[in-house]
């Protein structure tokens, strides 16, 4: 008599490989500008850092390098990516549009349960930015914009918010301390809105409130990054101009 074979057969699990658990690390450093924008990453620093040796770094700056976040130059090195305006624009514009809908959206499907979590979440930036702690209060704002997401209770539109998330907060941080409570504050007339169920001011208000990251993020970045003067040109002398 033979086994009968299982209809599905549950997966063994396998350890994460090294140079993912590189990259996962190399990654947060670079979300939270721990390695700031230009920075020279050198393999063997990072390896002795991350207490790895120095081919899965190799291979993690590789991985982040094909997601953009590492610009690889020959006969250079590694380096962090520094993102330029338009790409920044591009990016937060699209963010803007998603997490508006997904306001919209929450502002009809939330229930009190989910207005809870926001309620607590908005709490604990508040006490963030009042220590000044950044880091958590950065964190905590993308935990609630990923709450608001949840409770549209669209899945797709889900999929799509946590594939710009990442860079979303890694663009947040620089702004973070200068947005300070008054971000917040946005946050908290959102929740008022939302747990109101008027969606058109919620998505009115997550509009705003985007905009506002968007536009500090792009002004701060033209701040430290000012287009330079074309130099000036000097005017050719043509026999013309001679005896006028």
């Amino acid at each position: 008599m033979t086994t009968p074979r299982p209809s599905a057969a549950a997966k063994i699990p396998r350890p994460v490989p090294l140079r993912e658990s590189v990259f996962e690390a190399l990654l947060e450093l670079i979300i939270s500008t721990q390695l700031k924008p230009g920075q020279h990453l050198v393999e063997n620093e990072l390896a002795e850092l991350l207490g790895v040796s120095r081919q899965p770094v190799r291979e993690a700056l590789q991985l982040l390098s094909g997601e953009g976040w590492v610009d690889l130059h020959p006969g250079q090195g590694a380096f962090v990516h520094s993102p330029s305006a338009e790409e920044a624009d591009q990016l937060l514009a699209v963010r803007a549009l998603l997490e508006t809908e997904s306001a919209r959206l929450a502002a009809r499907n939330a229930d009190e349960k989910g207005v809870a979590r926001l309620r607590d979440l908005c709490a604990q930036g508040l006490a963030a930015v009042e220590a000044d702690d950044v880091d958590t209060a950065v964190t905590l704002n993308s935990k609630l914009h990923a709450t608001v997401v949840e409770l549209s209770g669209n899945a797709v539109l889900g999929d799509l918010a946590a594939q710009v998330s990442r860079r979303v907060r890694w663009y947040h941080t620089p702004v973070a301390r200068r947005r300070g409570r008054t971000s917040w504050e946005e946050h908290e007339a959102l929740i008022d809105a939302i747990a109101a169920h008027d969606a058109d001011r919620a998505a009115e208000l997550m509009k705003r409130h985007t905009e506002q990251t968007r536009d500090l993020y792009l002004n701060q970045l033209g701040e430290e990054h000012p287009p330079q003067p074309l130099p000036a040109r000097r005017r050719r002398r043509s026999s013309a101009s001679f005896g006028s």
